[in-house]
């Protein structure tokens, strides 16, 4: 069952990112027809912009996304060794380097992993998780958060930001250029049922791209959330310890020094936020989802 899931996480993660880049490209092809009447211009425009918010966010620093949590860093064992020597084991039986190790002045217990590859990866955790869970408990939680790290998780989350960025770059782009009368110039043709239909089609895909895109990424996300908790479980061979810590952090306060944007590397909503769609558009599956999947393993 264990493996099974995580082979079943990574497939759908899988298909996500292809239908997000699959996106990403078709928004380009409807610009590049409404703009240019060449749809094969706005696909190569929809792949360069991408490549450049991509190469923009992979760039950033641990320390920016540390500091918006107001994250200070442990740089010695003894000043948080029972925190440093699980990481430490965690990393070595996930066959990662050791991270670098963070601390979240925050009653709420919470944590989350970052940096885009395992050579340079960190793991902050909250001192409310520190005081409220135990030794196995907590082990559960690092797990996940190393989990993260060896599959590349952080790296995923980054593409994915980096694609929904350049949808919202190339939309706003389309609403600027019909503000100021842009659009192709039509051939004698082009008042035809066929272009007619097409450039509606266009409109429809531009105006519905950011739904679509934020819809993805909160799937990729909560799929995320299932692998790493599975994967967590292969490492510690010891389901109930992150099931009963996912039942302490989810019977506790929202977080006061989270950063919004941030939101979705956490291993839980840090800010608790109730949606009436919440299956539809939280970046976290739901905790009792999740607490269920692991008591079947």
């Amino acid at each position: 069952m264990l493996y099974e899931q995580i082979a079943m996480n990574k497939r759908r993660t899988g298909y996500v990112m292809a239908g997000f880049g699959a996106l990403v490209l078709a928004v380009g092809a409807a610009l590049g027809d409404l703009f240019w009447g060449s749809w094969q211009s706005g696909c190569l425009g929809a792949a360069i912009v991408t490549v450049v918010y991509m190469a923009i966010m992979i760039g950033n620093s641990t320390n920016v996304v540390m500091s918006m949590n107001h994250a200070r860093e442990i740089r010695d064992e003894q000043q948080a060794p029972q925190l440093w020597h699980l990481i430490e084991d965690m990393a070595l039986v996930g066959q990662v380097p050791m991270p670098r190790v963070f601390i979240i002045d925050d009653a709420s217990p919470n944590a989350f992993a970052t940096r885009n590859n395992p050579e340079h990866s960190a793991v902050a955790v909250t001192t409310g998780l520190l005081e409220r869970l135990n030794r196995e408990e907590l082990e559960g939680v690092i797990g996940h958060e190393v989990s993260h790290i060896r599959n590349y998780d952080i790296r995923l989350q980054t593409i994915a930001l980096a694609l929904s960025a350049a949808i919202g770059f190339l939309v706003n782009f389309a609403s600027n250029w019909f503000w100021w009368g842009g659009g192709r110039r039509r051939d004698d043709d082009d008042d035809s049922a066929g272009n007619i239909i097409g450039i509606v089609v266009s409109i429809f895909l531009v105006l519905l791209a950011p739904l679509a895109a934020s819809i993805a990424q909160m799937v990729l996300s909560r799929n995320r959330e299932y692998l790493a908790d599975a994967a967590s479980v292969e490492l510690t061979r010891n389901p109930q310890g992150l099931i009963s810590a996912l039942e302490k952090i989810d019977d506790s306060q929202p977080m006061q020094a989270a950063d919004l944007n941030s939101a979705a590397l956490y291993i839980s909503d840090p800010f608790k936020q109730k949606r009436k769609m919440a299956d539809l558009f939280a970046t976290h599956p739901p905790i009792a989802d999740r607490i269920a999947r692991l008591q079947k393993m």
